[in-house]
């Protein structure tokens, strides 16, 4: 699987835009296309559904592989141990257990 910038990367060239072109289409200047086409910055979470209707892509899996690949970057850049992931996992399915059972009513 390769990084989100480079999914973007690959997904604005299968469109046959041009960073400038697919630049005006998202409302970015077209240096920053490239840096985060080449992962030196990040693209806004708040430009994920505007990407997912230009590429015609699911907005959930876009925004899945956006975070799994924010997730994968952090801890990598801080150096933890592969257990991480096994515990992010962990930690997901505590966090949605605890907002289930909160929305849940006795009688």
């Amino acid at each position: 699987m390769a990084s989100f910038g480079k999914y973007i990367k690959t997904e604005r060239e299968k469109k046959g835009w041009s960073q400038t072109e697919f630049g005006a289409l998202i409302k970015i200047n077209t240096p920053a296309i490239s840096r985060i086409e080449n992962d030196r910055k990040r693209l806004s979470v708040a430009k994920l559904e505007l990407l997912s209707e230009l590429f015609e892509t699911d907005y959930i899996q876009l925004k899945d592989r956006y975070f799994a690949d924010k997730f994968a970057k952090e801890a990598y850049e801080y150096k933890c141990s592969e257990k991480v992931h096994a515990l992010a996992e962990t930690q997901s399915t505590y966090i949605r257990e605890i907002n289930s059972k909160q929305g849940k009513i006795k009688f």
